[in-house]
């Protein structure tokens, strides 16, 4: 298929429903009627002999054909827009939507007291946050960018790590009073330990504890499963069970005597944050800007 003018076209306009995920937003976005969006893309399926999208009366998707192809125009899309934008000298203008996918308790614990400043900070930005208890597939959902916590997959998204830090083992005193304390991790085998699964591959977490350089993991059970830190959160205070958590999450909690700290002279699994977007070749401005910001709110996160 001969690539001009034409081609690249259609391809603005597979990606305009990709990311607004439908045929008449899309038209809305570009200006043009829905049947036009319609034959854009079917002339794009035509030249490329596959069905790219899926359409049903509520949802358009891409098929796994059209995910690939749309792994890898679309960072050459996202390069073009960026080089007009630098050659026009507004390659440091943020604006338009951010989709960003993040799990409920990094939004509520750490972005949701300073998203009012980044919002002031850029006013032309309409910033879309969806908490999600998995990753997904950022490419087909539309996302421009996932910050999340654990390792990321195996896939085709760039990933920047943001943080790293250490994790506890704490239960409620109400447990304690009831199961007793463990005094190693190997006592955990005997206890009710809240199981989490990583949201970014749906597993159960592994829990592993450090001294003097040896790594033990620990086989730990227990009755519930869960996908929120939250629910974890707020289970573990009812004397649910034992769980782990960030560090920085439960600080005030231990404080306060709500909940204990368990094998203090054990180093447990630590937990990275990470950034996760399509494109490693010129990351738009705004996926730039929100990266900038997630960091300056983890090197200081009271500024």
């Amino acid at each position: 298929m001969a690539l001009d003018g034409r081609v690249l076209a259609n391809i603005g306009v597979l990606t305009a429903v990709v990311e607004s995920g439908s045929f008449a937003r899309a038209a809305e976005a570009l200006g043009i009627t829905a049947s036009g969006v319609s034959r854009a893309v079917g002339r794009l399926e035509a030249g490329v002999g596959v069905r790219l999208l899926d359409r049903t009366t509520r949802a358009v998707a891409l098929t796994d054909e059209g995910r690939r192809l749309y792994e890898q125009i679309n960072p050459l899309v996202a390069g073009i827009g960026e080089a007009i934008a630098t050659a026009g000298g507004a390659s440091a203008a943020v604006k338009g939507r951010l989709r960003v996918n993040v799990d409920a308790f990094f939004a509520r614990l750490i972005l949701a007291p300073h998203l009012a400043r980044f919002l002031e900070r850029h006013p032309d930005l309409t910033l879309d946050l969806a908490t999600r208890e998995q990753l997904g597939d950022l490419v087909s959902d539309g996302f421009d960018i996932a910050v999340r916590f654990g390792e990321p997959p195996s896939s085709s998204l760039v990933s920047r790590k943001l943080l790293d830090t250490r994790s506890v083992t704490v239960a409620a005193p109400s447990y304690l009073r009831k199961h007793g304390v463990p005094a190693t991790p190997a006592d955990l085998a005997r206890h009710a330990c809240i199981q989490m699964r990583s949201t970014m591959t749906g597993q159960l977490l592994e829990w592993n504890y450090r001294k003097k350089g040896r790594t033990t993991r620990v086989e730990t059970s227990g009755p519930l499963h869960l996908t929120d830190g939250w629910t974890m959160l707020g289970a573990c205070l009812g004397g649910a069970g034992i769980a782990r958590f960030k560090a920085s999450g439960v600080q005030d909690l231990i404080r306060q005597g709500k909940l204990v700290e368990l094998l203090p002279d054990y180093i447990g699994d630590r937990y990275a944050l990470y950034a996760l977007y399509p494109s490693r070749h010129l990351p738009a401005a705004k996926v730039r800007a929100f990266i900038d910001f997630v960091s300056s709110i983890l090197d200081d996160p009271a500024g």
